[in-house]
């Protein structure tokens, strides 16, 4: 969320950064909020001290042996007129953070102003794509062909837009997490996190996903509970009558989670943190879940756009002076699976209309799938700046003693499907075969090749 006062102090300056986003900001509407705000406190404020000045007067009065009724009587119903108008002025402010809650982050000045992915800025490519001598297939035919990957029987068990993986595919596909998570924990410093799949409404609100887009989640209700929905008498012996189990009741509906930076990132949500304990860098493995609302027609065919996924993700908590460090430092970190698995990539600097939500800069990393003969996002390694902190009220403990919000940042290392898209295309050979890549084989029992069962 925006710091309101930038908004107050220039809202035409931050309103033009969000246009380069292809963000209108809703000027009117803030405005007219703004004056009845302002109005308010100063009627409330004035309210306040005639109620001030007048207790002091009946205090004097009392003091001195003289009648305060006609006092009492100019004043008998500020206290009314105080509780109407404070009451106004918290409907009126929380107006205004429904408001903030739908803009975006601004983005930083080094982030290149664009209208559409078109205009994303190549930073760097690392590695050569391989040239094949032979018609190269995609995963979705590689799969299937050696009998791994089915997305008829998925489609069964599911509908579209998920996948069945079997035998030595289904084991490659845990392998690459098992190594993604070793790396990133016994090489970049980071500490595993095993966390909820399931998360509350305040948690998407604080990494961003609510309320602006509730249409891209899973959401879960759950029936309520309680102490009127106990069986029949005769059937009570069967059940653990415990206090817990009596006065259960469960008012809230949960979600599940689209990224693991959810949960991470909402570890230290409401907390204050020390300074020394900065930066707090958390790893995770899990599956994702979106319901992909806007990219009907995208992506159809295959594992790049599902709507179960599984990805590691990793998450900084850091010192606002060290966040644009830390943006380099993460994304150097998810580039370094790749490279491990000589999959040549190229990393993209997004631009302003292209950017996340929550996010003040981004770098998207994209490997190269030969059957496309392109470049496709693997991951996205954003910068949040203090957007996400604000909404989840992050802090810590400055070099003064005060608290201060922290930064946030986000990316992962890697998305796991579309690593293993990319082995699929890039490692197939002539006999029908994939070459498994060195790093892999160990957590493959020494397996080199994925062959037809």
């Amino acid at each position: 969320m925006l710091d309101i006062q930038l908004l107050r102090n220039d809202p035409g300056h931050v309103a033009r950064l969000l246009a380069t986003r292809g963000y209108a900001f809703p000027m009117a509407e803030f405005e007219t909020l703004e004056v009845e705000r302002k109005d308010l406190q100063t009627y409330t404020q004035e309210l306040q001290a005639r109620r001030n000045s007048a207790s002091r007067q009946i205090g004097n009065a009392k003091t001195r042996g003289e009648d305060a009724a006609h006092i009492l009587a100019e004043v008998a119903n500020l206290g009314d007129e105080l509780q109407q108008a404070g009451t106004r002025l918290q409907h009126i402010q929380a107006a205004l953070q429904h408001l903030l809650l739908h803009v975006p982050n601004v983005p930083h000045g080094s982030v290149p102003v664009g209208k559409s992915e078109a205009e994303n800025q190549e930073v760097r490519r690392w590695g050569t794509p391989r040239s094949f001598d032979f018609s190269v297939e995609d995963h979705v035919g590689i799969g299937e062909r050696l009998g791994l990957l089915d997305f008829p029987t998925a489609t069964k068990l599911s509908g579209a837009r998920f996948s069945l993986m079997t035998g030595a595919l289904a084991r490659l596909h845990r392998a690459l997490s098992q190594f993604m998570l070793d790396t990133h924990t016994l090489e970049h410093g980071y500490t595993e996190a095993y966390v909820p799949y399931l998360v509350n409404a305040e948690s998407l609100r604080g990494t961003g996903q609510l309320p602006k887009f509730k249409a891209d989640l899973f959401e879960v209700p759950r029936r309520k509970t309680g102490l009127a929905e106990l069986p029949p008498r005769d059937e009570i012996h069967q059940w653990s009558l415990s206090s817990e189990r009596q006065h259960e009741s469960i008012d809230d509906d949960l979600y599940l989670i689209p990224t693991a930076e959810v949960p991470l990132a909402n570890i230290v949500r409401d907390r204050i943190m020390t300074a020394d304990s900065l930066p707090f860098k958390l790893a995770a493995h899990t599956p994702c879940f979106r319901s992909e609302a806007g990219s009907y027609g995208r992506d159809t065919r295959g594992m790049i756009r599902q709507h179960q996924f599984e990805k590691v993700e990793l998450v900084q908590i850091v010192h606002p002076q060290r966040s644009y460090e830390a943006l380099e430092e993460l994304t150097g970190h998810a580039e370094k699976i790749l490279q491990k698995l000589e999959l040549p990539y190229r990393v993209m600097a997004l631009c302003t209309a292209d950017m996340g939500f929550s996010a003040a800069k981004t770098y998207d990393i994209e490997v190269w799938l030969p059957e496309q003969n392109t470049y496709r996002e693997i991951s996205s390694c954003s910068n949040c700046e203090a957007f996400q902190a604000r909404r989840m009220h992050a802090r810590f403990r400055n070099e003064k003693g005060r608290p201060e919000l922290l930064h946030t940042l986000n990316g992962s290392g890697l998305a796991v499907g579309r690593t293993l898209v990319a082995i699929l295309e890039n490692f197939q050979n002539c006999d029908g075969s994939v070459s498994i890549p060195n790093v892999l084989q160990r957590y493959m029992g020494g397996l080199d090749r994925l062959r037809k069962p």
